[in-house]
C-alpha cells in the first residue's frame, strides 16, 4: 500500500469516476470527502462503511483507506496538513488537531448533526465554483471555505464530548477528556484513582470537577464514550463481537453483552440486526 502526500498544506481535488476501485493508500495529512452523488463502500482501517450522496468522511494522518464504487460517483476531496491545523488560529477551539484524530473512533459519514447539512452543501458549492472559476483572491477564499468545512467536522466529532462542556473549557479538563478518549481500551488507566494520579489531583476533587466542569460523572462519561464506540463498531465496521471485547478489554462476550444490556436492553446480536433492518 503506498504513501500519499500532499506538497501544499491545503488542496482541493474533484474526482468524478465509475472505476471498481479508486483508492488505496495510506495517508499522511487530514483528508475530508464529500461524496456530491453516487454510492459505494469505504474501508477505512479495519472499518467498513457504505456512502452516498452527503456523506462527509473524515481521514486522519496515517489512516489506511481503499475506496470501492458501486456506481458513478462525484466527489471532492479537502487534503490539509497537520502543520495546517496547528498553526492555525481557530479562536475558541483548543487542540484542534487533537480533536480531529478522534474520527479514526468512528466510520462513515460523521455529519450527525442535522441543521450542518445545509451549511456543508453551500460551502461545497462554493469550493467548486472557486475551484472551476479561479478569480481574484481565489485562494484566500478557498481558506475561509475549507476553514468552516473543518470547523463543522470539528463540531460533529465534539457531539462525542460530554454534552455541557462549554467551548472554552479550560486546559486540564481537556487534557482529562483526552486521556480518558486515548486510553478508553484499556480498563486499568481508566481507573478514577489512576487518572487521578495521573493529573496530580485527588479522587474526590477529580469527581467534583468533572461533574462541574462537564455536567455528569467522570464515570457516566467513561461508559457512555465507551458505548458510543462499540455501537459504531457494531454498525460500521467487519469486526466480530469477541474482536470488540478484546479491544474494549472486556472479560469474555458474556461480559460485554451484560454490560451493552444495561443501556439497549438487547443483545450486541439483537442491536446490530435491528439497526440494518431500519
Amino acid at each position: 500500500m503506498k504513501k500519499e502526500n500532499i506538497d501544499q498544506l491545503v488542496k482541493i481535488e474533484y474526482h468524478q469516476t465509475d472505476n471498481l476501485s479508486l483508492i488505496d493508500s495510506q495517508l499522511t495529512f487530514f483528508q475530508i470527502y464529500y461524496v456530491i452523488s453516487g454510492k459505494g463502500t469505504f474501508k477505512i482501517n479495519n472499518n467498513i462503511a457504505c456512502f452516498s450522496e452527503g456523506s462527509l468522511i473524515l481521514l486522519t494522518p496515517n489512516d489506511q483507506q481503499h475506496l470501492e464504487i458501486i456506481e458513478k460517483t462525484e466527489l471532492l476531496l479537502v487534503k490539509f496538513s497537520e502543520r495546517y491545523v496547528k498553526d492555525y488560529k481557530w479562536n475558541s477551539i483548543n487542540s484542534m488537531d487533537c480533536l480531529l484524530y478522534r474520527a479514526s473512533y468512528l466510520s462513515g459519514c460523521i455529519l450527525q448533526n442535522k441543521p450542518d447539512i445545509v451549511l456543508v452543501n453551500s460551502i461545497v458549492s462554493s469550493l467548486l465554483h472557486c475551484l472551476n472559476h479561479p478569480d481574484l483572491y481565489h485562494e484566500e477564499l478557498t481558506l475561509h471555505y475549507v476553514n468552516a468545512l473543518i470547523v463543522i467536522a470539528a463540531r460533529n466529532i465534539s457531539k462525542m464530548r460530554p454534552e455541557n462542556l462549554p467551548s472554552n473549557a479550560d486546559k486540564r479538563i481537556l487534557d482529562i477528556i483526552n486521556y480518558i478518549q486515548g486510553n478508553i481500551h484499556d480498563p486499568e488507566l481508566l481507573k478514577v484513582s489512576v487518572i487521578a494520579l495521573e493529573f496530580g489531583l485527588s479522587e474526590t476533587y477529580l469527581g467534583s470537577y468533572f461533574k462541574r466542569q462537564c455536567g455528569e460523572t467522570i464515570q457516566y462519561y467513561i461508559l457512555n464514550y465507551k458505548m458510543r464506540l462499540i455501537e459504531h463498531r457494531l454498525l460500521f465496521s467487519d469486526m466480530r463481537i469477541n474482536e470488540i471485547v478484546t479491544e474494549f478489554g472486556f472479560s469474555d462476550e458474556s461480559h460485554l453483552n451484560k454490560f451493552f444490556k444495561k443501556k439497549h436492553h438487547m443483545s450486541l446480536t439483537e442491536f446490530k440486526k435491528q439497526r440494518k433492518q431500519k
